[in-house]
Formats: structure tokens, C-alpha cells, sequence
């Protein structure tokens, strides 16, 4: 009974031994459990820690870039920020950013960058998934691969088993619905780099990446039209300041807007006195009496011109201006105002009016017109030669045919008084009329050139009268003289004439009138110079008219080499 007993008693406490030490095991099974489970929460919540400070840290990041691409407008600049900032945001190993081309639609890549902030400028380094870059442009989606060696989507390109690419990251920039371009970014040696948060991420930064893109081309494309702008007014303002003609234009306003250097010269009114003035104001300062002619030009849109004279202020004399009025014109051929062009033309009329009378050769060593046709009085020798015969001749031809002879005869006249440089002062009727040492043609030796003009004269009638009918044959009668006149430009406002008055124009008619056909007789004064080289018959003492003593006159036969 009593061992019976102790076996129970042994059997219940070894019961509880095992009771306690299943207990224990149980409770350290449940405690493992517990740190397990309390440990794997700790992980979890640090991941998740660590996934909200990327997620806080990356939209810091994606704020302070977002401002600082904003802050500039240079698109190099602007480039450079975007590429920097997609390393930083997603750890790639490096970045591509291409942009559409407006006009092919191709994309090119713009700039590439690496993880230490450099440029690649290596094109081999463009080895690039182009079916990935081609699909996001067009579908305007972004497309994140961890691995793209096994993702379905992409193993079977060539591109992705060439080039060894991993992770890939690329979205589309768009702004306005449009897809400018794309980022690229990728991983050729880690896989797993890339997540969908980073997809996300960088969609939201590519958008405003964009904007700042669009902004900086939109600047450098206003940049360089102003450039543009600016250069073309330059040239033109530097055209404008060189040409000789004036250039004033008026604008759809009424305003002048523009009135060049040669207009300030021609006119002698400043810029800044006319510019910006209404026209009527301007034209009347400047006094250019043309007000009707810019309405009509400005109604009509039709091109005028006109020729005018002026008194310019601090310029002597009357300024000859010749005026071409015409509308400008928009692209859309809309009418924006008027353009005048004028010329300072009074040099050209004076010029053009004394060719009429002076040897070409002489034309151009006339330094001062003005002066040389102001009056003065000076020693000058006058020829008259007059077409005796030449009413009587006139009587039974026509006057087609009577033009015609006279001018063959002041043909041959002319040609002698050029090679010695006379001045053709005039032709009355059938006379012609010629000066030498004038302030146009100074000569030293005037005396002797009028001499030698009437002898070459003669001759020249007699070679003319070889090639015309004895029926046509007339002759000149010519007077020679020296002395003093008065010489200048003589006439009205509206018509003047250069020519010489005084007693030796006088004398000179006076002797031609008393030459016989083919005779030239010259006068004491004539002869006492020309003595040692020609011949002459003297005639007898003679009363010419307007004279009171007797005049001693020649008759000039010839004249030595």
C-alpha cells in the first residue's frame, strides 16, 4: 500500500515537472512568436518610415527643383537643372532628355548626364531603348521596368538584350496635352532601382520640367527674333543714315516716324524737332507745301511725284528738291502710312542748266557753281556769228527743212567754240553768241581763243558747204571783240540765263553786223593782242554805233599755226 503510494506520489510530481517544462516551452514557443511578430511590425514600420522620409524627402526635392528650373529662362541652363535633378530624385546611373523637333517630329536627345553631374558627350553612351522611348511618346504614358532583362514587355527587344539594359525608367514631357519629349533614365549593371513611386514621381516632375522647357525655348525663340528685330533696324537705321536720299515716313497715326540724317542735311532741321510731330505740323516747320499730295497718296494708296523749290534755312539760294511720295504696306498689303524720298537735285539743275551752254570738258572742273554764277564784272572776248542770207533762204522751205539747215550750220558754229572752250552763251534767230574768260571758263589766252574760233569757224564752213548742194550753201558773218561786261546769271525767279551785258557784248554785235558773209572782223582791242600771229587788212576808220570816236577795225584773213 505504501509503495502504491509513492509511486503515485512520483507519478504526480514528475506530471508536474513535465506540466511546468511543456508550460515554459509553450510560453518561450509564444514569446518567440511575439518578439517575431513584434520585430517584423518594427521592420515594417521602418520601411515604411523610410518609404514616407523618401516619399517627404522626394517631394522636397521635387519642390526645390521645381523652383529652380523655374528660375531661369536659359534653356541650357534650364537642361542642366531638369538632368541633375531626375539623377538625384531616382539614383539612375544616368539620363537622357530628348525633345521633339517642331518641324520633323523626330526626337533628339538635347542633353545626357551621368550620377557625378557631367555631360556625356559620347553618342555611344546613347544606347537607349528607342521602342520604349518611341511607346511612351506616343501613348503619353510612363513606363517603369525593375528588371527589363525579364520583363515580358521588353526581353525580346534587341535593344534590351544588346545593350544589357536593367532598369528603365522614361516618361513623356507634356505640356497642353502635347508631348514635347521624354525623359529617359536608366540602370545597365542593378536591377529593382526603379519602383512605381518613382514612375509617379517623376511623371509629376516631368510636367513641370515641361512647362519650364516650353518657357525657355518660348524665351530663346523671342530672344533671337529680337535679336533679330534689333539687327534689322540697325542695318536699316545704318541704311537709312547712309543713303544720300532723305527718308521720312508717317506712320498710321499721323506721326512722323522716321527722318534719316540726309532728310535732317537736306532739309536743315533736326531730328528732334520733327521726329514723332503730326505731319501737317512737321511738313509745315520744314515748309514742304506737299500736305494735299500725302492725303491723296494715303486715300489712294497710289505713288506720286513732284519737283519743288524750297528756302532752306542757313542755305543761300532756292533748293531744288525732287519728291517720290508712297504707301507703306503690311504683309496683308494693309495700308500703315506714307514714305517720302526726297532729293537735293539743285546742284543737278544748275549742272544740267550750264551743259547747256558750257564745253563738256569744262563742266566738270567748275568747283563753285554758285560763285562762278554770281554777277561780276570782267575782261572777257565776245564772239557773234550770225547766218547771213538766212531770211531771204527761209522764205520758200518749210519749217521742218528750216530747222533742219540752221541747225546743221549752229552745229558746225558750236563745235568750233567747244574746242576752244567757249561758253555758248545764246542763239537769237540765226546768230549765235560766244564768251570766253568767263568765271566758268577762265582763260588767260581768251583772246586768242576767240580768234581762233572764228577762223575755224570759217573753215568749217567751208568743209560743211563739200556735202551740200550749191543751193544751201550760207555763210556766217562773225564780230570779235574784247572788253569788259558784266556776267552772271540773268533773268526772273522762274527763268534765268547765263549770259553777259555791258558794252564789249555790245561792240562785238555791232562788228558782226558790219561782216560781209564769210568775213570776221575784230577790233583794235582784238588785234593789239593776236598781232604776232595773224594777218588782217585794215579797214578804214569807222563810226560804230553807240560810239562816239572813229574805231579802227580788221578784217582777219589768217592766223599762223
Amino acid at each position: 500500500m505504501g509503495g502504491t503510494v509513492n509511486r503515485q506520489q512520483q507519478t504526480l510530481i514528475m506530471s508536474r515537472e513535465d506540466l511546468a517544462r511543456q508550460t515554459a516551452a509553450e510560453s518561450s514557443d509564444e514569446l518567440t512568436k511575439l518578439l517575431n511578430y513584434v520585430r517584423r511590425n518594427i521592420e515594417d514600420l521602418e520601411e515604411r518610415v523610410q518609404a514616407k522620409e523618401k516619399e517627404h524627402s522626394q517631394i522636397q526635392a521635387l519642390q526645390d527643383i521645381s523652383a529652380l528650373i523655374n528660375s531661369s529662362l536659359d534653356l541650357n541652363e534650364v537642361l542642366k537643372s531638369v538632368m541633375d535633378a531626375i539623377i538625384s530624385l531616382t539614383q539612375a546611373e544616368r539620363a537622357i532628355l530628348m525633345l521633339k523637333d517642331k518641324e520633323s517630329g523626330r526626337l533628339e536627345v538635347q542633353m545626357a548626364r551621368n550620377m557625378d553631374r557631367e555631360t556625356i558627350e559620347n553618342s555611344a553612351s546613347f544606347e537607349i531603348s528607342r521602342s520604349i522611348v518611341q511607346t511612351v511618346a506616343e501613348s503619353a504614358e510612363p513606363v517603369v521596368t525593375m528588371n527589363a532583362q525579364s520583363d515580358p514587355r521588353f526581353s525580346a527587344q534587341e535593344s534590351i538584350i544588346s545593350y544589357n539594359l536593367r532598369s528603365i525608367l522614361c516618361v513623356p514631357l507634356t505640356t497642353k496635352e502635347t508631348v514635347i519629349g521624354v525623359i529617359y533614365a536608366d540602370n545597365r549593371v542593378a536591377a529593382g532601382i526603379f519602383g512605381d513611386a518613382d514612375r509617379d514621381m517623376l511623371a509629376a516632375f516631368a510636367n513641370q520640367a515641361a512647362v519650364a522647357i516650353e518657357n525657355a525655348r518660348l524665351f530663346r525663340q523671342t530672344r533671337n527674333q529680337l535679336l533679330a528685330i534689333t539687327e534689322m533696324k540697325e542695318l536699316m537705321d545704318n541704311v537709312f543714315a547712309s543713303i544720300a536720299s532723305g527718308v521720312i515716313t508717317i506712320d498710321e497715326e499721323d506721326r512722323v516716324a522716321l527722318y534719316n540724317q540726309a532728310a535732317a542735311r537736306i532739309l536743315g532741321t533736326e531730328a528732334a524737332s520733327i521726329i514723332h510731330q503730326t505731319y501737317q505740323a512737321a511738313l509745315q516747320a520744314l515748309g514742304l507745301p506737299v500736305g494735299l499730295i500725302v492725303e491723296d497718296v494715303k486715300a489712294n494708296g497710289n505713288t506720286q511725284s513732284t519737283e519743288i523749290d524750297i528756302v532752306v534755312r542757313k542755305r543761300p539760294g532756292v533748293t531744288t528738291l525732287n519728291l517720290t511720295f508712297s504707301p507703306l504696306r503690311d504683309p496683308e498689303d494693309e495700308r500703315l502710312g506714307v514714305a517720302m524720298v526726297l532729293d537735293d537735285v539743285s546742284e543737278k539743275k544748275r549742272m544740267e542748266s550750264v551743259r547747256r551752254y558750257l564745253p563738256p570738258a569744262l563742266v566738270d572742273q567748275v568747283r563753285d557753281l554758285d560763285a562762278a554764277q554770281r554777277p561780276q564784272r570782267r575782261e572777257m572776248s565776245v564772239l557773234f556769228a550770225d547766218v547771213r542770207g538766212f531770211s531771204t533762204y527761209s522764205e520758200n522751205l518749210d519749217p521742218e527743212k528750216l530747222i533742219l539747215v540752221i541747225n546743221g550750220y549752229f552745229t558746225e558754229a558750236v563745235q568750233a567754240i567747244t574746242h576752244f572752250q567757249g561758253v555758248t552763251d545764246k542763239f537769237m534767230g540765226d546768230a549765235v553768241m560766244a564768251l570766253f574768260n568767263t568765271p566758268l571758263n577762265p582763260q588767260e589766252d581768251h583772246v586768242a581763243r576767240a580768234v581762233r574760233t572764228a577762223l575755224m569757224i570759217q573753215k568749217r564752213m567751208a568743209e560743211y558747204h563739200t556735202k551740200l548742194p550749191e543751193d544751201r550753201w550760207l555763210f556766217f558773218g562773225i564780230g570779235v571783240h574784247t572788253g569788259e561786261a558784266v556776267v552772271g546769271n540773268v533773268g526772273s525767279h522762274r527763268r534765268k540765263d547765263y549770259s553777259a551785258i555791258g558794252d564789249a557784248v555790245n561792240m562785238s554785235k555791232r562788228l558782226q553786223e558790219m561782216a560781209q558773209p564769210g568775213q570776221i572782223i575784230i577790233s583794235s582791242e582784238t588785234y593789239a593782242v593776236v598781232k604776232p600771229f595773224v594777218t588782217v587788212e585794215p579797214l578804214p576808220p569807222t563810226r560804230v554805233k553807240g560810239r562816239q570816236a572813229l574805231e579802227q577795225l580788221y578784217l582777219l584773213t589768217g592766223a599762223s599755226d
